[in-house]
């Protein structure tokens, strides 16, 4: 996530670690992530537009995060600058974060979970941000940073299932996270975002992402998500309520 103002620097994302190689499933077609990708992409070549025909960024201008905005009730600024970037780079890199992460992830969380995700952690990269920077702010990170957090509770929940790989490909998580959230010590880069988006993702992924067990008594045995709908429901539910209430201390204790 970029901060600053007016031209923000590039963020590095996080890798991502290759969750859809533990096992063979069937072919399914990550559609959200294409979705969420094609959106993002959209947006920047909106932002280029506007830049080149009316000289000003509109797009950014009414999306990025900015605290004072914020406080004057335009409470949409703690979304919205998830679809926005600010250079070719920052968005390549967070476009290939999102495709390399958010591909795997969709297979297991499936088409409208991975997009609660996606948004939840988003929302709580933003809403730590705001209670922590005050610089503006803008990029797809703090969502992918939840992801990578989800791809770790996705890892140790189901390690039963995932096998001897686990204890590795989690490892991998957690020096990625580690490492970017050292280079988000930088100059420039919005780390509070990333922290939220983190904290936002892991604790949705951990009460309400996929559970998988065995079923049946003898091989072959099936592999079922026992993760029931009302879980996920409350888990998203509290989640952004939690990120909502603090947004709310926030702008009182700002005032």
């Amino acid at each position: 996530m970029n901060q600053g103002n007016p031209n923000p620097y590039e963020a590095t994302p996080p890798s991502a670690v290759p969750v859809g190689q533990l096992g063979a499933r069937p072919v399914f077609r990550p559609y959200v992530t294409y979705i969420l990708i094609g959106i993002c992409v959209g947006v920047y070549l909106l932002q280029l537009a506007t830049q080149s025909l009316y000289g000003i960024d509109i797009p950014a201008a009414w999306g990025v995060k900015a605290n004072d905005l914020i406080m004057q009730g335009q409470l949409w600024r703690i979304i919205t600058p998830v679809f926005l970037h600010g250079s070719i780079f920052h968005i390549a890199f967070n476009m290939y974060a999102l495709f390399y992460l958010g591909t795997t992830l969709e297979r297991f969380y499936k088409h409208w979970r991975f997009l609660v995700l996606f948004l939840i952690s988003g929302f709580a990269g933003n809403v730590i941000s705001f209670m922590f920077s005050n610089y503006p702010s803008l990029g797809a990170s703090t969502a992918i940073f939840g992801l990578l957090g989800a791809e770790g509770v996705l890892l140790y929940q189901n390690r039963e299932i995932f096998g001897n790989i686990v204890r590795r490909a989690l490892s991998q998580v957690i020096m990625i996270a580690v490492v970017n959230l050292i280079i988000g010590l930088s100059p420039g880069i919005d780390n509070w975002g990333h922290i939220g988006g983190l904290i936002g993702g892991t604790l949705f992924a951990w009460f309400g992402g996929p559970l998988f067990k065995r079923q049946g008594l003898f091989p072959p045995y099936t592999i079922a998500d026992v993760r029931s709908p009302r879980e996920v429901i409350i888990a998203g539910v509290g989640v952004v309520g939690l990120f909502f209430f603090l947004s709310l201390a926030a702008m009182f204790l700002r005032r």
